[in-house]
């Protein structure tokens, strides 16, 4: 995924992350992982709970169509609501599935119990939550569940705001809004 701005402090980076549907389900798992989200400074661009349907999670997935797995993961994904959310922060990939932990959660919960897989895993299916692996998956990622989210007009027209946190949370959908106050000071000086 290219940075589209150019400034020498370097652009925040989008990753997608899922919260799968038995976090979902559980409102004290779902608020502990939207405080660690918040508690480690990410912003929340896109949000949307959906029930993923099939042909979402086929596409979401396709990499693992042929894996032993893949028929329990789509019904899994399909079988309640999910959180999925475009975040951005500076390393985001990285950073996000660090917090994530191991894929496996016998792993997670052996060698990074705090991490939220760790915590909130319940199986390697429904190990908690998704991370986008690199930019190119973030960006094949967030076609799937936001086909009208534009990477490269967000660069251009939001970024700045959020790596300057003129925004303020909406804790009822939770996504991170532009502070409309801070938009009427920057157009009036325009």
């Amino acid at each position: 995924m290219t940075n589209y701005r150019m400034s020498s402090r370097p652009s925040l980076q989008l990753t997608l992350a899922i919260l799968k549907p038995h976090v979902v389900k559980s409102p004290f798992a779902l608020q502990k992982i939207r405080d660690i989200i918040l508690q480690n400074d990410f912003k929340i661009v896109r949000t949307r709970r959906t029930i993923i349907d099939i042909k979402e999670a086929e596409e979401f997935y396709k990499e693992h169509k042929e894996k032993f797995f893949y028929n329990r993961l789509l019904t899994f994904m399909c079988s309640g609501p999910s959180d999925v959310h475009i975040l951005a922060n500076e390393n985001a990939i990285v950073k996000w599935r660090q917090l994530l932990g191991p894929t496996k959660v016998f792993q997670a919960q052996y060698s990074a119990p705090n991490s939220i897989r760790g915590m909130f895993g319940l199986s390697d299916t429904r190990n908690a939550a998704h991370g986008s692996d690199s930019p190119e998956s973030t960006e094949r990622e967030i076609k799937v569940f936001f086909p009208d989210f534009n990477i490269k007009e967000w660069y251009k027209n939001e970024e700045m705001f959020f790596s300057s946190g003129k925004l303020r949370l909406d804790p009822d959908l939770f996504v991170h809004i532009v502070d409309k106050n801070v938009l009427n000071v920057t157009e009036n000086k325009s």
